[in-house]
């Protein structure tokens, strides 16, 4: 059996409301309503394993009627939750404000847990982690736990991925030694809050990541695409041109594909373009998952959007 890919963080109840016209300020606004199954590590394990990727999922979950549901859900796409966490009490949500153009207005997060995913329970669980291909991780987990999971990446050579997910759950990992990180992947709002005060530039940040030991650097730019940098080269890579319908998810499912191009032992560039096609998919429908998609489709893809 192939060595699964391990998500470890948040898993939540994503309830999405979609402006019908143009927000307006301290009043009502019109709109339509979605409820998705989300969270970074669970949206990444779920469109894993519908990729054929074997994936175990360590979440935490509430012991109410949407626990129940996201574990039916995980269960039926394939994911295992072997170590994951049902706590008493209400599974956290994610509540998302979209305009019209699907982009994001304003969000909040509730009720999560992923407090409990400590060191001790990663401790007890090693036989699970001792099997990965991978491991990922959302900065929604706690700066001990991260750096559990970073020496328990340098004893094994498992690579470790941190996913900084926002501003707020990044800027705890400021002061944190990300030596021997395998790769961070922020956005142009997260990479400073990595960096120190001093690295006042893209590429001063960039360098100083590096200089500290981190392996690979996975810059997203939104509509611009990314830029992967290693100590010795750097390879960027344009965005398709689509029609966005919903932002939500895209740059869950962008690592998702950049995860399974390595499982697939593409080299970097394919990775991206992979990515890329993915987190295109994603924008394009409602909601995390692109449930459309198998591993072969999503491969057949990559050409239609770069068919050079």
């Amino acid at each position: 059996m192939s060595k699964p890919v391990i998500c470890i963080g948040a898993a939540l109840v994503d309830e999405l409301f979609h402006a019908t016209s143009e927000m307006l300020l301290a009043t009502t606004n019109d709109a339509t309503v979605t409820k998705t199954a989300g969270g970074v590590s669970r949206n990444i394990a779920h469109q894993l394993a519908l990729l054929g990727v074997p994936v175990q999922l360590i979440t935490v979950v509430g012991n109410d009627s949407d626990g129940e549901w996201i574990k039916k859900g995980c269960y039926e796409a394939g994911v295992k939750m072997d170590a994951s966490i049902t706590k008493d009490g209400l599974t956290g949500k994610y509540t998302g404000i979209l305009n019209v153009d699907g982009s994001l207005f304003s969000a909040f997060l509730t009720n999560a847990a992923n407090h409990l995913i400590t060191p001790e329970h990663l401790a007890a669980h090693t036989d699970i982690l001792c099997t990965a291909s991978y491991i990922l991780a959302d900065a929604n987990i706690s700066v001990d736990t991260a750096e559990w999971l970073l020496a328990f990446s340098q004893q094994t050579g498992i690579p470790f991925i941190l996913e900084p997910v926002s501003v707020p759950p990044a800027r705890k990992f400021r002061h944190v030694n990300l030596g021997g990180l395998y790769m961070v992947t922020p956005n142009e709002d997260e990479l400073p809050v990595l960096c120190s005060e001093q690295a006042t530039m893209t590429q001063m940040q960039i360098e100083e990541l590096l200089d500290n030991g981190v392996h690979n650097i996975w810059l997203h730019n939104g509509k611009m695409g990314s830029a992967l940098y290693k100590k010795d080269k750097a390879i960027t890579l344009h965005a398709p041109n689509i029609e966005v319908r919903d932002c939500t998810g895209a740059g869950d499912g962008s690592l998702t594909g950049f995860i399974l191009g390595k499982y697939l032992n593409l080299e970097d560039i394919d990775c991206l373009k992979l990515a890329h096609t993915l987190s295109a998919e994603i924008l394009q429908v409602n909601g995390a998952i692109a449930t459309h998609l198998n591993q072969d489709k999503l491969l057949s893809l990559i050409h239609e959007y770069y068919p050079s």
